[in-house]
């Protein structure tokens, strides 16, 4: 049988378990190998996920799996996402989806987001994670590639009401070189897909002289789907199998987004130690209206939310906003 959660479409039976290693062939159906398996379940804030327009200063725990559907060269999570998902069960944690959204409102969280490795190779599982949160009024973010069939996209959407999707870089010989798929076309069709459906940010993890001079290019897509995305550049620090690569200079890829700061009025660049480009500034008269600190390797964190009703305090502009302003120790609703 071809598996239908991403544009892999493995042809899974006996012992193919496709790209991912998650999913197999039984009794004519497609089913997950480990199921309510969990690598993590840790407290974390919502900017430093980062998502900069959901939530803002809310309580997320953080959850993932085992697996991906990627090979990225890159990969500062390769020791989960990469290893065999079968070496590690011994590792992992058991919870029954009631079990996982108990724990998050037992914590005082206030979202669930999954963002250690792809979520599309554990989609079932997500899926009753998100009735059990829905029910406990939870709502529930990830990170993902977006490397998804048509059919996963939209459940994706069904299951996360904040996404960010990592969209990696746009030149085929990229796409095959360093993140191990044939082309990205299906993550730009999914981006629009998403961004149609539900809240969506957008993670760059930029690589010094790789894929910097796609900056324009990105951007100009990003603009072409929704001006006012929020658009993360990330310096990434590579690991995996890019060790020895050399860190990305700060100044040179700050100079780089000069041109997309003029298409997108929420770009971020971030992922060191006090950067200038962590704050939200009012699209209309240039106001800051949520100032945040840069911490580095995602340790960003809310300083100041200025909005009011989720508009600017100056001039009245609205803002690009999924959810309300959060307080951490927050006790709201069921928590």
């Amino acid at each position: 049988m071809k598996c239908n959660y991403c544009e892999w479409r493995c042809e899974l039976g006996g012992d193919s378990y496709g790209v991912c290693r998650m999913y197999q062939e039984e009794d004519g159906t497609i089913t997950e190998r480990f199921p309510h398996k969990w690598c993590t379940y840790v407290i974390s804030r919502v900017e430093s996920v980062p998502f900069y327009h959901a939530y803002p200063g809310s309580r997320s725990m953080t959850i993932g799996t085992t697996g991906c559907n990627m090979a990225c060269r890159y990969c500062v999570n390769a020791f989960i996402a990469k290893e065999e998902p079968a070496t590690l069960q011994d590792t992992m944690y058991t919870f029954t989806p009631a079990e996982l959204v108990q724990m998050a409102i037992k914590r005082g969280c206030h979202n669930i987001v999954f963002n250690v490795n792809e979520p599309t190779v554990s989609l079932p599982s997500l899926l009753e994670v998100s009735k059990e949160a829905r029910l406990a009024g939870i709502p529930m973010g990830c990170l993902t590639n977006a490397y998804t069939t048509e059919e996963a996209t939209e459940l994706l959407a069904s299951v996360f009401s904040f996404v960010n999707i990592s969209l990696k870089g746009l030149a085929a010989d990229f796409c095959r070189e360093y993140v191990g798929i044939p082309d990205v076309k299906p993550v730009l069709r999914n981006i629009k897909t998403l961004a149609s459906l539900t809240h969506v940010e957008v993670t760059t993890p930029v690589i010094e002289s790789v894929n910097d001079k796609e900056l324009d290019q990105i951007a100009a897509f990003l603009a072409d789907v929704d001006k006012e995305i929020p658009w993360h550049v990330f310096r990434l620090l590579p690991e995996y199998k890019m060790k020895e690569a050399e860190y990305p200079n700060i100044e040179a890829i700050n100079g780089a987004l000069e041109k997309s700061r003029q298409l997108l009025p929420y770009v971020y660049f971030h992922n060191f130690v006090g950067s200038d480009w962590v704050n939200t500034l009012c699209p209309q008269c240039g106001s800051a209206v949520i100032e945040r600190f840069s911490l580095g390797c995602g340790g960003d964190k809310l300083d100041r939310y200025n909005c009011r009703n989720k508009a600017c305090p100056e001039c009245g502009y609205r803002i690009k906003l999924h959810g309300d302003r959060i307080e951490w120790n927050g006790q709201g609703g069921q928590l």
